[in-house]
């Protein structure tokens, strides 16, 4: 389970520092884009990538990961 946790932060870590070195001014304008969103909507976002992130890990679960 402790492998498993690691594996999932490792590859977050990864796929973050490759979006931030590939593509910095992108990540520039979606923090802009994400400052005109109010905080709710802000935080109906990130409920939203929760539950797809859930979705995801269910999925890739169950087919033997």
């Amino acid at each position: 389970m402790v492998e498993t946790a690691l594996l999932a932060f490792g590859l977050v870590l990864v796929l973050e520092g490759l979006v931030y070195a590939l593509a910095p001014s992108i990540v520039e304008e979606l923090l802009e884009m994400l400052r005109s969103f109010s905080e709710g909507q802000r935080r109906t976002m990130g409920l939203m990538a929760v539950a797809l992130g859930v979705l995801v890990v269910w999925i890739a679960k169950a087919l033997g990961a």
